[in-house]
């Protein structure tokens, strides 16, 4: 079996690096985006895996991102996993449950990340 290639898309440079060092030493490929148009860019320029996309970002957030990639026909069967403090900032941000349940996403992580935990989640999407 290749290499699995998983694209890590957080605008917190120490939680891609973090997540990134988690999924290579389970044997898989990364690719890492510090926002949602990098992310986009990235998965244009190589197909991804799966993609671990944060939701608060600049530029495009990870909702944004997260439906179009579903909404796309060439995009739509990528996994997504969406990491999110959100649950904790909807009072005070743009950002809401509504969109959240609006997306495709294939799971919801809570920040702070447990890595272990996201590895089940990646695995068994994988």
């Amino acid at each position: 079996m290749s290499k699995k290639y998983i694209l890590v898309v957080d605008d917190d440079p120490d939680l891609v690096e973090t997540v990134a060092m988690m999924l290579e030493s389970k044997g898989c490929e990364v690719g890492q985006a510090y926002d949602g148009i990098e992310g986009e860019e990235s998965i244009k320029a190589r197909r991804p895996d799966l993609v671990i996309l944060d939701i608060m970002m600049p530029r495009k957030d990870g909702y944004v991102l997260c439906s179009e990639l579903k909404e796309n026909e060439e995009t739509r069967d990528i996994p997504v996993i969406l990491l999110t403090a959100v649950g904790d900032a909807v009072p005070s941000t743009r950002y809401s449950h509504a969109d959240g349940m609006a997306t495709e996403a294939d799971e919801y992580i809570p920040k702070p990340i447990d890595t272990e935990g996201l590895w089940e989640v990646v695995s068994s999407l994988l």
